[in-house]
């Protein structure tokens, strides 16, 4: 039975994001479902705010019980985005030699936090980097506006990275390439015919620019959905958006939204755990969802986590082209558009047989996202040499 430490990014100190947590979770219980013993190894950093700190960290080790994580957490603090060059030495709720023991007998690090010790990746016998945010974390490295520290293996969720004609280098790496995953025991097909509205759950304002030499732009959700701010005027399908909104200029944008006939909530009411999550997306109708700037200028062929969780769930979704795919389909489960007139039509048709692309929304799960099926070829690859493209 492999041991394997599974290392996420940002999950303890954001504990009102139950989507985010569900990220790393879908790997974890892709794991359990091979056999393999899981450890959660994260860094927690502190800003010396000590009360809102010590909360973060209850809600943390609460879901970790639940998940059946509770003696396998591993979180050490730091005091700084960027990593030290040397093994973390302040563990909290075991001590560094416990730890460390862990390390050493772990037959895999699977590696979702980019800025990671080099000190700590050589505490473990084979590493492996998991790229979630393709064309991005390329574009990071390629500009060098991030190092990334040697791993044994790197694993891409995107499809493009590296490949001929792509707009996203390989910056000298051997990536493989992995489909995202969703658990599908955990996220099982729920058919609510009588469920009414397409929503989706997302961040809406940040502080995400992309720098590139002399181009300069805004990357994030806000710009991406204001550019198809007039679609409820184009359908008579209800359209709900759970963002969170925090500033002014937010609260100003929402009221316009609301005015073109877009339903908006904050996503804490909808997410601030990983059941409120899971239960706002299973009461769906389906999704619709926009993607990021950087998505559509590299053309990463990207899909949402998210958007996994609707297709398992039996929810068809609509949404943005991110670039040609191999084997995402357009007009059965998922349709991805490029028009506010394509979506509109999408949410006709899916409305016209609505059953019928809700089984085929979790055929598409099953087929190309089953997480027991993508961990199994990450991990044929990284302890068994088996070198084939890791896709199922």
């Amino acid at each position: 039975m492999p041991t394997v430490v599974i290392a996420p990014s940002n999950v303890a100190t954001f504990p009102e994001g139950g989507g985010h947590f569900w990220v790393y979770l879908q790997y974890v219980l892709g794991l359990r479902q091979l056999g393999c013993e899981v450890y959660w190894l994260e860094a927690f950093r502190s800003k010396d705010r000590p009360e809102r700190e010590a909360g973060a960290l209850t809600t943390f080790r609460a879901r970790m019980q639940q998940y059946g994580l509770g003696a396998k957490a591993i979180v050490y603090v730091t005091h700084s985005k960027t990593a030290s060059p040397e093994a973390p030495t302040d563990f909290l709720d075991m001590t560094r030699a416990e730890a460390e023991a862990i390390f050493q007998r772990a037959d895999l690090l699977l590696n979702f936090h980019y800025a990671t010790s080099p000190g700590l990746l050589a505490q473990f016998r084979r590493t492996a980097m998991i790229d979630i945010d393709p064309g991005l974390l390329q574009f990071w490295i390629n500009r060098r506006q991030l190092s990334v520290p040697p791993h044994d293996f790197y694993f891409t969720t995107g499809e493009n990275v590296g490949k001929p004609g792509s707009a996203i280098p390989d910056c000298g790496l051997d990536w493989l390439h992995i489909r995202p995953a969703v658990c599908l025991e955990g996220w099982p097909y729920r058919f609510v015919p009588r469920s009414e509205t397409f929503t989706t759950i997302s961040s809406w304002d940040s502080s995400d620019w992309i720098v590139d030499g002399d181009e300069t732009y805004e990357n994030t959700k806000r710009v991406a959905f204001l550019e198809f701010a007039e679609l409820p005027r184009l359908t008579p399908q209800p359209l709900e958006l759970a963002l969170s909104m925090r500033t002014e200029r937010d609260a100003e944008e929402r009221r316009d939204l609301e005015q073109r006939g877009w339903r908006i909530r904050h996503a804490r009411e909808v997410a601030a755990s990983p059941e409120r999550y899971q239960s706002y997306i299973q009461q769906s109708r389906g999704e619709f969802s926009c993607a990021k700037r950087s998505c559509m200028k590299f053309q990463n062929a990207w899909v949402s986590d998210r958007t996994l969780c609707y297709l398992a769930s039996g929810k068809p979704v609509v949404v943005q082209d991110t670039g040609p795919s191999s084997f995402l389909p357009n007009g059965e489960g998922m349709f991805r558009f490029g028009t506010p007139q394509q979506a509109a039509q999408a949410l006709q048709t899916i409305n016209a047989d609505y059953e019928r692309h809700c089984r085929a929304a979790r055929d598409l799960a099953e087929t190309w996202f089953d997480a027991k099926q993508v961990v199994e070829g990450i991990l044929n690859h990284a302890l068994n040499g088996v070198r084939a493209e890791v896709t199922v």
